[in-house]
């Protein structure tokens, strides 16, 4: 039990981490699918394994997209209950999520070669025999 209380600091960290680098992507690649509030978007997050997403940090960014120009956002009235701002995709943002893909293209490409490599099944027995010539 105290094994799992030690990892469960590092895991958040590690999931903080990877939350913040992918948020903005991630709610681009959904706003290009569909326009959507707030709430909404933060469930679906979990579909990206974002399920760990602190509101106000989720809240913050999309102010920030907002005036970075990468979505627009306008107030729902149409329903019953309270008024819910609604977002969409903006050209702006259109050209971010292009970038990102672009770049993790080249990352994928990156991370291929890197498992063609280290999966190699002749790898194991060019180290055995290197190992015996040292010894």
């Amino acid at each position: 039990m105290a094994e799992e209380k030690e990892r469960d600091p590092i895991q958040s960290a590690i999931t903080d981490a990877w939350s913040k680098n992918w948020l903005v992507p991630v709610l681009l690649l959904m706003l290009r699918e569909w326009s959507s509030y707030g709430y909404q978007l933060m469930e679906k997050m979990a579909t990206f394994g974002l399920t760990t997403m602190n509101a106000g940090t989720f809240y913050r960014t999309l102010r920030q997209m907002e005036k970075d120009g990468m979505v627009s956002s306008c107030w729902d009235t149409s329903e019953n209950g309270p008024a819910r701002r609604v977002y969409s995709i903006t050209d702006v943002g259109e050209t971010y999520l292009k970038y990102w893909a672009d770049s993790l293209n080249q990352y994928q490409k990156m991370m291929n070669t890197f498992f063609q490599l280290y999966t190699r099944p002749d790898h194991s027995e060019e180290n055995n025999d290197a190992e015996q010539h040292d010894g």
